[in-house]
């Protein structure tokens, strides 16, 4: 494909599938309540978990991906964590607001509960930074594999070309002894040319003077 490869598209499908039933799943969660709703609150976490799962498979195979092709899928990932994180926030408070009616649904229950409940609230306020850090975390590694991909694949495809050079300056110096070779056979055979050439005059000149010596016996 033009801008990722095929198993980069198979994760993508998965993740809007599973994406498109996420967001089905929190509009539900506004009609149930009790029971109910946390049910339905456990099933969304498991679904992020499993669309977490794929980001982490498509940032994987963003590095297989031709260095020229990879800025639209990584783009595309980039917008998925987002609508990932904003689904992640939304359930996280859902699940505050449940735990919230469940153990503070009685508001006459006295000091020791509104102590107990700011406790709650500032812990789980507290998990909540540690969650999005940890994100931020999974994010920049992403982005940091995604970059040190780029940087191996430039390598290799320089490592290519100083082969392929390699190999055209071996052909070239291959090419410069057959030259040589061939030069040095035509420069012996011009020189046995001309010693016969030689050898020739000689014989005749010497022919010349024997005929005229014996003309005048």
């Amino acid at each position: 494909m033009s801008d990722g490869s095929e198993l980069f598209t198979s994760y993508e499908s998965d993740f809007q599938l599973l994406y498109t039933n996420l967001q089905q799943r929190l509009q539900d969660l506004l009609t149930l309540s009790g029971e109910e709703r946390r049910a339905a609150i456990r099933n969304a976490e498991r679904s992020i978990d499993e669309a977490d799962e794929l980001l982490g498979q498509m940032s994987l195979e963003i590095s297989n991906i031709p260095t020229p092709s990879r800025q639209k899928p990584r783009s595309r990932l980039r917008n998925y964590t987002a609508d990932l994180d904003s689904c992640r926030s939304t359930i996280l408070k859902a699940a505050q607001s449940a735990d919230r009616d469940a153990l503070f649904g009685d508001r006459g229950s006295g000091d020791a509960v509104t102590d107990q409940r700011q406790q709650l609230l500032s812990g789980t306020e507290r998990l909540e930074r540690s969650s999005q850090r940890l994100r931020d975390s999974e994010r920049i590694a992403r982005e940091t594999e995604g970059v040190g991909g780029s940087i191996l694949e430039d390598l290799r495809g320089q490592r290519e070309r100083i082969a392929q050079t390699h190999d055209t300056l071996n052909d070239s110096e291959r090419y410069l002894d057959r030259s040589v070779k061939t030069l040095r056979g035509m420069a012996r055979r011009m020189a046995t040319n001309r010693m016969i050439t030689i050898a020739i005059i000689t014989i005749l000149v010497l022919l010349i003077i024997a005929v005229i010596v014996s003309k005048f016996r």
